[in-house]
């Protein structure tokens, strides 16, 4: 209780008074009453000395920035403070950033409203969402809400959504009619989005079949008509793979680094030897999917990763032993280019991390 109290008070996303109050209360309802002084005493104490307390800590940076040292070793490695990192110090940016609440932002559906029309509605409940013309669909809440209480959320008018991961369904340059595979779908919020911006005949793979029925429910209640197949994208003949999508979104396993700050016990739960693995994984579904993809078709290949293992290592050997696979730029604002691919690095603009790689499959 008082290292929650104290990380509490250190992160300082509630007055100190009200921390405080709130441990000494659950000393004294876990039956602890007779502590509930010394719980007052070593917050109150805490908050008095809380700029010594904190100069004091060892420079190490795995331990003032909260992260297991194969992490922050990671990091420092693939984003070195040169300047790669968009800035003097780019891994301690990133890690950084991983410790900041971040906002929530919303994703309109344009087959219902507008963001202009939602953000009407929202202000008339009091509640302020701002909208930045480059994330055309979204709209960003600086303040929590419970969000199946927001207006217009039962009536399939928006969905939660990073404005990272909104970028998806504009790099694939969708178009009526064309034939699109989204691979590890769930929960299902990329493939909705495809359908919200195109009348497009879509596929949905997710392997979990509960994860799967969450993505049928995904586009009922957004009034969309999307195949929800449960199936493993690494084995598309089991499921009935077409053979010619003219799009194919990988959005793949990986080891969520880019959405540390929106699920902070990521950084403990990974591991390093989690890695390999997940390199194996996206090379298979990389290598089952690809000859699925029509000829001039476009695949997008995505994790909400900030390694290189992941994302641009990944991405060159693939191309290398494919003399059909041809990556070219996407335009994404306020992001990194990795060669090939783009970074988008957790904070910027307030997104999480993303990498996106845009492959096409020339005509032999």
């Amino acid at each position: 209780l008082l290292l929650t109290g104290i990380d509490q008070l250190r992160e300082g996303r509630e007055p100190p008074a009200a921390i405080v109050h709130a441990c000494v209360a659950a000393a004294r309802a876990a039956g602890q009453a007779r502590l509930a002084g010394l719980v007052n005493a070593v917050l109150r104490n805490h908050q008095r000395r809380a700029a010594a307390l904190e100069s004091a800590l060892p420079e190490d940076p795995a331990i003032r920035l909260g992260y297991p040292r194969w992490l922050i070793d990671r990091i420092r490695q693939d984003w070195p403070g040169d300047g790669s990192g968009g800035g003097p110090d780019g891994w301690r940016e990133i890690a950084e950033a991983g410790n900041r609440p971040p906002p929530l932002w919303l994703r309109i559906n344009r087959r219902r409203t507008t963001p202009a029309k939602l953000g009407e509605k929202l202000a008339a409940a009091g509640i302020d969402a701002a909208a930045d013309q480059r994330f055309p669909d979204a709209l960003r809440l600086d303040r929590a809400a419970r969000v199946s209480a927001l207006p217009g959320f039962a009536a399939g008018e928006f969905s939660v959504q990073d404005a990272g991961a909104q970028a998806a369904a504009g790099l694939l340059d969708l178009a009526p009619g064309q034939k699109v595979l989204d691979a590890c779908a769930a929960p299902g919020g990329k493939a909705a989005h495809i359908l919200e911006r195109a009348d497009v005949d879509l596929t949905a793979v997710e392997l979990d079949p509960a994860r799967a029925r969450r993505v049928g429910e995904t586009f009922e209640r957004l009034g969309l008509a999307g195949r929800v197949v449960v199936g493993d994208a690494a084995d598309p003949d089991a499921w009935g793979a077409a053979r010619d999508y003219d799009r194919i979104l990988i959005d793949a396993p990986c080891s969520a680094t880019g959405v540390i700050r929106r699920h902070p016990d990521i950084r403990w739960l990974k591991r390093e030897a989690d890695l390999a693995g997940n390199v194996l994984v996206q090379r298979a579904i990389l290598e089952a999917l690809w000859p699925r993809l029509a000829p001039g078709g476009l695949l997008v290949y995505a994790t909400c990763s900030i390694l290189h293992a992941e994302n641009r290592n990944q991405a060159r050997d693939f191309i290398a032993d494919h003399a059909d696979a041809e990556a070219f730029d996407a335009e994404l604002p306020d992001s990194v280019a990795v060669a090939p691919g783009r970074q988008i690095l957790p904070g910027r603009l307030d997104r999480d991390g993303f990498y996106y790689l845009r492959l096409r499959r020339l005509r032999r």
